[in-house]
C-alpha cells in the first residue's frame, strides 16, 4: 500500500528555516520521483519542487529557487525539503506526492492532477 507522510511543519519567523520530511512506504523513492506542492489559503495548489530517480533531475518553482533544496535519503525512503529564508508568502500546507514514475515532468508544477498519491500535508506558517 502506497503511503506518504509529511512532517516538519510549524510556525517560524520570516527569514527562518524549516526542513520538511516526506516518509514513503509501499514503494521506493530511489526509483520514483517525489514532488512537493503547497496550498495557501484561498489559492490553488502549486508545485514547489521535484526530485527524480537517482537525482537525475531536480526542479524548483521560480518563487523558491535559491531558498529551497530538495534531497533524498534512500536508506530512510524519505525525501526532504529544506526551506531557508522563509517569507510570509511561503505560508501554506505542504504536500508531497508521486506518480510512481522515474523522472519529474518538466511541467510538474502545473500538473498536480498527474500525481497518483498524496500525503495529508503539513502546515507551514511564516510570521512577519
Amino acid at each position: 500500500q502506497v503511503q506518504l507522510v509529511e512532517s516538519g511543519g510549524g510556525l517560524v519567523q520570516a527569514g527562518g528555516s524549516l526542513r520538511l520530511s516526506c516518509a514513503a512506504s509501499g514503494f521506493t523513492v530511489e526509483r520514483n520521483y517525489i514532488a512537493w506542492f503547497r496550498a495557501a489559503p484561498g489559492k490553488e495548489r502549486e508545485g514547489v519542487s521535484c526530485i527524480s530517480r537517482s537525482d537525475a533531475r531536480t526542479l524548483y518553482a521560480d518563487s523558491v529557487k535559491g531558498r529551497f533544496t530538495i534531497s533524498r535519503d534512500n536508506a530512510k525512503n524519505t525525501v526532504y525539503l529544506q526551506m531557508n529564508d522563509l517569507k510570509p508568502e511561503d505560508t501554506a500546507v505542504y504536500y508531497c506526492a508521486t506518480e510512481l514514475a522515474p523522472v519529474c515532468r518538466m511541467d510538474f508544477a502545473q500538473r498536480p492532477n498527474s500525481m497518483d498519491y498524496w500525503g495529508l500535508g503539513t502546515l507551514v506558517t511564516v510570521s512577519s
